[in-house]
């Protein structure tokens, strides 16, 4: 099983100090994040794109680019990539040239995106929100396959008459996995295209997915893909030596996101109360200790069938310090245990 960790690059105040983070120390941070995880032996670092003002990342291709330098072995993604709103060609040209920086460990997370932000910014109407990602995936997905292209273009992609898209990945073609939150159409289009699927799961019981990953599955195997089905979970999660003292730093910086990502969407303050209900065996929350951590995931695989997890620790503002014990703390303590259970 792997084990990775993905961000949106969170700005703001740190609610336990009162610090503010800007663009600049973010950043900064997050690339000794993303070094100290290769170090520690996590197998992937996502970076999710966003265009809002309380992240850092609009740019993964170009933060993951600066962390390829400072790495040796770990997979670096987009988590996601909004291809909707952005051009097919580009979006592969910078993740091959950022495959090629880093010896070929350059991963591609593609979604249509659950904030909107990118549509207008540039230039895109949410009316079309679900065509605009069937077709540039189809496109991406021929530009990945070939390296002249020859595209007839369709409603929101251009033509493109038997030219070539450059550089190519170290390997021929980059991995290309589909994100989504949880529909049955997104289900039955990644399996159906052959595409492993990252399962965002970040409410609710993790194994009332269960009949999503099976539908997956079976659209695979229907359309003869059933040998690349691969499913990640992709969670809100932190781990600490003391599982209490590790709730008690990622819930006031995680309520802080929820909570305003609830004022914008119509629901209630999380309490405390949710939180801990959460961090059950059966609930959203990965978070605990190495032990707790290990139990819930292994607990969860039989029903769920993943080969990947991946969890979002910095979500909001946590003390960088207190991150980095973390980070090793999920290399050096809950990886092994994991693949040790193969």
């Amino acid at each position: 099983m792997e084990i990775g960790l993905y961000t949106f690059g969170d700005l703001g105040t740190n609610p336990a100090t009162g610090e503010r983070i800007d663009a600049r120390r973010r950043l900064s941070d997050l690339l000794e994040e993303i070094r100290l995880a290769d170090e520690v032996g996590l197998d992937l670092f996502g970076l999710g794109e966003h265009h809002r003002p309380n992240y850092v990342v609009s740019s993964p291709a170009t933060v993951l680019a600066a962390a390829a330098s400072v790495t040796g072995r770990i997979r670096l993604s987009s988590a996601v990539t909004v291809l909707s709103s952005d051009d097919p060609v580009r979006v592969f040209e910078q993740f091959a040239t950022l495959d090629n920086l880093s010896d070929g460990r350059a991963e591609l997370m593609v979604g249509r995106g659950s904030f909107i932000e990118s549509f207008p910014l540039f230039g895109y109407d949410l009316g079309d929100y679900d065509t605009l990602f069937e077709e540039k995936l189809a496109m991406l997905l021929a530009i990945n396959e070939r390296e002249r292209l020859s595209w007839p273009g369709t409603t929101h992609t251009q033509a493109v008459e038997g030219l070539g898209i450059y550089p190519r990945p170290v390997d021929g073609a980059l991995p290309v996995w589909i994100a989504a939150g949880g529909t049955p159409q997104s289900m039955v289009r990644a399996g159906a295209l052959g595409l492993p699927l990252a399962l965002a799961i970040i409410g609710g019981e993790p194994r009332r997915f269960a009949p999503l990953a099976d539908l997956y599955r079976r659209a695979a195997a229907e359309s003869g893909h059933a040998e690349k089905a691969r499913v990640s979970l992709n969670v809100h999660g932190f781990v600490g030596e003391d599982g209490k003292r590790a709730a008690d730093l990622f819930f006031p910086a995680q309520k802080a996101v929820m909570d305003q990502l609830g004022r914008e969407r119509g629901w209630g303050p999380q309490s405390r109360a949710q939180f801990d209900a959460a961090m059950s065996p059966e609930g959203a929350q990965f978070v605990g200790s190495p032990a707790q951590i290990v139990d819930k995931i292994l607990g969860l695989r039989e029903d769920l069938g993943f080969d990947r997890v991946s969890m979002q620790m910095a979500i909001g503002v946590i003390e960088h310090s207190e991150m980095l014990k973390a980070i090793e703390v999920l290399g050096t303590k809950v990886a092994p245990e994991l693949r040790k259970a193969g």
